[in-house]
């Protein structure tokens, strides 16, 4: 009974930063800002958020952000301990009230509600609440909120009414542009998408395996598609702006599309010759169009080619035939002519030859018994005549006589005849027969009874036997004419040009011995 009394045990210090640690109290507030220099509003309230943390005792104002607000907003105050009054004191939790204004750097805050977490810890510390308060607006924004006043008359025409109805819904037409007019134009094939939701065209190219072009998939892109314009806006410019409906008399609707008719879209022609079996039965049930029958656009045969008259400049061309025993193939050179304008050489390689009429499955090829005089051997189009063979083609025929027709033996036995006819003894004799050589003599004649004769006549006959190297009596137009200016021939005479004319013979050769006569005693 008397001994030491024990003390109680002493209680456990815990720091505030420990016990009201992340607790924080949240209040609604406003605030009222006056605008100046303003028609529409005289003043605006902006609502906040006041924070108050009671491990320090420190707070902070928190405007939400509003969007198109105009206004910097989010934090207006960030967190410290604020002044009460100018003695230095600061506000602290037992300081703030629903229903009360406090002041804040000069700005009038007014608490209106609290959150339920501060309501619970200030009832629990004995705090006395004021009932919450509305939230005040801002008339500015509350009148933004209306909606606009329309002083038109407003249309039937439900757009909503059209995306819900028709959604999904499109009609798929078949078109061709011919282009074959322009150079290097060709008739190419698209798909036309006509979308009922939005009236919007879409324009797809169908291609073709190996067609040669890029594989883009839109020729257009999905839009509306303007069907006339308005006079001033001719010279809009389309290619950086978007035209509206200011610039646009009427667009293109579905009634515009129809099968078997051309359609001009962006500068170009399109003609619908077919369409899928939904947008036939909407045309149907729509517009009482029950016909549209699929249009034949495929390419049809041209017409055959009549051929043509055999060119003026190929009569007078020479080739040579040869044909190899061992394989049947045939091979073609043109000797080169001098200023015929044509390049000689190999006309045609070794190859083998079908005849004309013989068809593709089993060809028959040109064979021996088909080359004679007179033959007419035709090659890829091209008709040749043969004319003379050598002593080769003669004996060969000769020891093969079994393979070739009667008319083809007898064209050789006439062209060995005229080779073994024995040659006319002087020109006198063929001027009997030949009304030609009638004429040549009479112009030679003519020149020599005139005058024309020429001292030197054995002189020019040996300088053109100079330049005859192969002697066969002509030389040609160039070093003709050499010859006769070295001479002093009068090579412009009228008659001189008759004889010259007469003595040519082809484009690049002229007979120097029937010349030189004319100028002889």
């Amino acid at each position: 009974m008397y001994s030491q009394p024990k003390k109680a045990p002493r209680a456990e210090f815990i720091p505030a930063y420990v016990a009201f640690d992340k607790k924080v109290l949240k209040f609604d507030a406003y605030f009222q800002e006056y605008v100046p220099l303003s028609t529409e509003e005289q003043y605006r309230i902006r609502q906040v958020n006041i924070y108050y943390y009671l491990e320090d005792d420190s707070m902070s104002v928190i405007e939400p952000v509003v969007e198109n607000s105009g206004i910097p907003q989010g934090k207006l105050i960030k967190r410290q301990r604020l002044a009460k009054n100018d003695q230095g004191d600061h506000y602290h939790w037992k300081d703030l009230n629903r229903g009360i204004n406090i002041t804040i750097y000069g700005r009038t805050f007014r608490i209106v509600d609290c959150d339920k977490f501060t309501q619970v810890f200030l009832e629990s510390q004995g705090i006395e609440l004021n009932p919450p308060e509305k939230m005040a607006l801002d008339p500015y924004t509350e009148l933004r909120k209306q909606p606009l006043r329309k002083y038109v008359t407003p249309t039937d025409f439900d757009q909503l009414k059209q995306f819900l109805t028709f959604d999904k819904q499109v009609l798929r037409f078949y078109a061709i542009w011919d282009d074959t007019d322009s150079m290097f134009g060709e008739c190419r094939t698209y798909i036309i998408h006509y979308y009922l939701m939005d009236d919007t065209v879409e324009i797809r190219e169908v291609h073709e395996r190996n067609d040669g072009r890029d594989p883009f998939p839109l020729l257009m892109s999905r839009r509306r598609v303007p069907k006339v314009l308005v006079e001033s806006a001719k010279n809009f410019p389309r290619c950086v702006l978007e035209i509206s409906d200011k610039e646009v008399l009427e667009w293109y609707t579905a009634k515009d599309f129809i099968v078997g008719k051309p359609l001009t879209i962006l500068g170009r022609t399109f003609f619908i010759y077919d369409c899928d079996p939904f947008t036939r039965q909407y045309y149907k049930e729509n517009f009482g169009i029950s016909d549209l029958p699929r249009i034949d656009v495929s390419k049809k045969e041209p017409p055959p080619v009549k051929q043509e008259s055999p060119i003026p400049e190929d009569k007078d061309r020479r080739f040579v035939f040869s044909y190899f025993l061992a394989t049947d193939m045939i091979s073609i050179f043109e000797p080169p002519v001098r200023n015929s304008g044509i390049i000689g050489g190999k006309y045609l390689g070794r190859t083998k030859v079908v005849k004309p009429g013989s068809s593709v499955e089993n060809p028959i090829y040109y064979g021996p018994s088909d080359f004679f005089i007179g033959a007419v051997i035709e090659v890829f189009g091209h008709r040749f005549v043969i004319l003379d063979t050598d002593d080769c083609v003669l004996k060969y025929m000769e020891s093969n006589a079994a393979q070739y027709s009667p008319e083809a033996l007898l064209s050789i036995q006439n062209h060995v005849r005229k080779q073994e006819a024995p040659a006319p003894e002087s020109d006198n004799q063929q001027t009997v027969e030949d009304p030609g050589v009638q004429e040549l003599e009479a112009l030679i004649d003519t020149i020599q009874r005139q005058g024309k004769d020429h001292p030197c006549k054995d002189d020019i006959l040996k300088m053109f036997q100079i330049y005859d190297k192969e002697a066969s009596g002509h030389v040609d137009r160039e070093t003709f004419f050499k010859i006769c200016d070295s001479f002093h021939l009068p090579v412009d005479d009228s008659l001189v040009k008759e004889l010259i004319r007469m003595c040519s013979r082809g484009e690049d050769k002229i007979d120097y011995c029937t010349f030189v006569r004319a100028f002889s005693n």
